[in-house]
């Protein structure tokens, strides 16, 4: 033993710090079980219940989704997801980490007490998480259902220390954890505002208050009501044009004859329509989206009426690029993507079957049996070079992936064909989900991606499948894809003033 060790000196006592925490912890619990709150008797241990296992949160995301904005229905999944990694990561290590045993409830008014009362340790507060996670990933995806969910949120955390069953460092430490965990989802997907593309180039296009001058054609097939009565109450002096989807190149037609600006309300293959009629008219482009996907409504920056009244009014526009393919006579624009191969094949099964199953659904099943068709790959040369291929996509622009989101474009007047080849060889499935996860500017044997103004393809045979913005044609011999560099000009509105960033 050594003789420097006096075995007389007193054990050192707790930290003077930690101490007086636990002190002020205890005393502003105290203080809060002594406090008459009018009404919070029989609100505030009904709302604490309510919230476990997350079924307040699940009920309010369902609640959010049901309301059919895209808005709201990504903020109640970025509320779910950042509420799932708070509770896995409170219930793995935090709960197992700081084991401190529950309040003694001697100072809580019996009418305040739950009548089961938790078994697990105190520190943090899982309820408090789950809240702060929830309206937190609400408030990053849309501030205003962030707003009207926090009042609710901050309510539940207040009941945890109002009926006994947390210290209020067990409902702060538990808050700031969910908030983390909202703010770790947006690092893995990022929220639509981080993904918006700029704001450019400028267009000068007339601002219409009212909606005087506005002629919108609405394909009542995409199920469009809603929006198009919400348009009609924002701008009164707009024309209105509902029609069926054989007739909507027809009343696109007239309604450029005589319209200031040209409006279109329905999915891709509809604005593929009207901006094909809005070019040779040279007429500026309205977007509404109205369809299932709405790829390019999305990614120009406009999601529902709001968006497309606020630009209208002021005046607000840009100018994007457009895709076009030559084969043979044939001419098309595309303002998506333009694509050979498999994916051509699954959009003809999807159609088939969507009638009768729907669309998600229809998806899936054509998937599953177009991967398991027994079929040879497509033959065509290349940049001067015959190899098989399963698929050829050309992106108008570039598409990019930020996290685990899904591909998207940051600029659509970027003057660039994002073009990606899946390789001909065995096992098409494999093939074609390596190259999607691998994402762009990738070369392997399996897949390839570059980006090009222009792209000729040669020995295709002629009938082979195509698809553009989601419609079908064929080919009718040598294929050429290029970009129309600011061709189209649109409205969309800007970011805050309306000032270019």
């Amino acid at each position: 033993m050594s003789p420097d060790v006096d075995l007389t000196a007193p054990t050192p006592g707790p930290h003077p710090v930690r101490t007086g925490l636990l002190r002020l912890d205890q005393r502003v619990f105290e203080a809060v079980a002594a406090r008459t709150w009018p009404g919070a008797d029989p609100l505030l241990p009904l709302l604490s219940r309510s919230a476990n296992h997350g079924v307040l949160w699940f009920a309010a995301g369902a609640a959010l989704a049901a309301s059919r904005t895209p808005r709201a229905r990504r903020a109640a999944a970025r509320g779910l997801a950042s509420l799932s990694l708070a509770s896995l990561t409170i219930n793995t290590l935090g709960k197992r980490s700081v084991r401190r045993p529950r309040p003694v409830l001697d100072p809580v008014p019996l009418i305040r007490q739950l009548k089961r009362q938790p078994i697990t340790t105190s520190f943090p507060s899982g309820h408090a998480a789950s809240a702060a996670a929830f309206a937190t990933g609400v408030a990053l995806e849309s501030p205003a259902w962030g707003a009207a969910v926090a009042p609710v949120s901050a309510a539940v955390a207040l009941s945890r220390v109002y009926t006994g069953v947390h210290f209020p460092s067990d409902v702060l430490a538990g808050a700031a954890l969910g908030a983390g965990a909202a703010f770790a989802v947006r690092g893995m997907v990022p929220t639509r505002a981080q993904l918006t593309p700029p704001a450019r180039p400028r267009a000068e296009v007339p601002a219409l208050p009212g909606g005087e001058g506005l002629v919108m054609v609405a394909n009542i097939g995409s199920g469009t009501s809603d929006r198009v009565r919400a348009l009609c109450d924002a701008l009164p002096d707009a024309e209105v044009v509902e029609c069926e989807p054989a007739d909507i190149r027809g009343e696109l037609d007239k309604a450029a004859g005589h319209a200031r600006v040209l409006g279109v309300c329905g999915g891709d293959g509809t604005v593929n329509a009207a901006a094909e009629i809005a070019l040779r008219h040279g007429l500026p482009l309205a977007v509404l989206p109205g369809g299932t996907l709405n790829h390019f409504a999305y990614d120009l920056g406009v999601e529902d009426v709001r968006d497309l009244c606020r630009a209208l009014e002021r005046g607000e526009g840009v100018r994007v690029d457009v895709g076009r393919f030559t084969s043979g006579g044939q001419r098309g624009i595309f303002l998506n993507t333009f694509s050979l191969g498999v994916y051509p094949e699954l959009v003809r099964e999807r159609e088939r079957w969507s009638p009768r199953i729907g669309g998600w659904p229809a998806g899936v099943l054509a998937a599953v049996r177009v991967l398991r068709a027994d079929r040879h790959p497509l033959e065509a040369e290349v940049r001067g070079r015959r190899r098989p291929l399963w698929m050829l996509f050309a992106g108008n622009g570039t598409y990019h992936r930020r996290g685990l989101a899904s591909g998207r474009r940051l600029d659509l007047a970027d003057g660039q064909l994002d073009v990606r080849v899946v390789h001909g060889g065995r096992r098409p499935a494999v093939r074609l989900l390596s190259a999607a996860l691998a994402g762009p500017l990738t070369r392997s044997p399996a897949h390839a991606a570059v980006q090009v103004g222009r792209l000729s393809l040669s020995g295709v045979a002629p009938g082979t499948l195509m698809a553009f913005d989601g419609e079908l044609t064929e080919t009718e011999g040598e294929l050429t894809l290029e970009k129309l560099p600011e061709a189209l000009t649109v409205y969309r509105p800007l970011p805050g003033d309306g000032l270019l960033p």
